[in-house]
């Protein structure tokens, strides 16, 4: 491992800017290069074009449930939407810690609002950052919850604030980064 080796990779930036979108371009390009990637990401589901909630799907094994909906009933409270805590643990949190056993990077997005509700999730996702792991994780550019503060201040993580402009670069910059980190080539 090199000095100093930056292992951490946080993509931070406005609502809407696409840092899901380079996450997600940037786990297919990680595989297609043979790296096992684990670990859960977070999508907005629409209906009619009106969002209504937000989904979680492990990385790895396709799995998913809700994060958030604008309907439940219970569970904590974030703007229009209810945390689904169950589904949070069940889905989100495990796929953390399963690509924490078996994934050569490990994927978290988001380390947000709703997510840190849980404390399973934040148990997973504090072990992870605190682990060898190659790790590249979503953070909203405002964040100020601790966790987060403490992430993006790791002396081995570098921060990534995804723009209109370098959105369609970035995945594979990433994904080079990580081949580097993993000691592998990048061709």
């Amino acid at each position: 491992m090199k000095l100093l080796e930056k292992r951490v990779l946080i993509l931070t930036g406005a609502p809407g800017v696409g840092k899901t979108t380079v996450l997600e371009k940037t786990v297919s390009v990680l595989k297609n290069r043979g790296i096992t990637v684990g670990g859960m990401i977070s999508r907005e589901v629409r209906e009619n074009g009106i969002r209504v909630g937000f989904q979680v799907l492990d990385v790895a094994s396709g799995k998913r449930g809700w994060l958030a909906r604008a309907n439940l009933k219970t569970g904590p409270q974030v703007g229009n939407y209810r945390v689904n805590l169950g589904d949070l643990d069940a889905v989100g949190a495990q796929a953390i810690c399963d690509a924490l056993e078996v994934a050569d990077v490990v994927a978290i997005d988001e380390i947000g609002p709703m997510e840190l509700f849980s404390a399973r999730f934040k148990a997973a996702t504090a072990k992870t950052l605190d682990s060898a792991k190659l790790v590249i994780a979503v953070v909203h550019v405002k964040a100020q919850d601790r966790m987060v503060i403490q992430a993006k201040g790791r002396m081995d993580a570098e921060v990534f604030t995804v723009t209109e402009e370098n959105r369609e670069s970035l995945p594979e910059a990433l994904a080079a980064k990580a081949l580097d980190s993993l000691g592998r080539t990048s061709s």
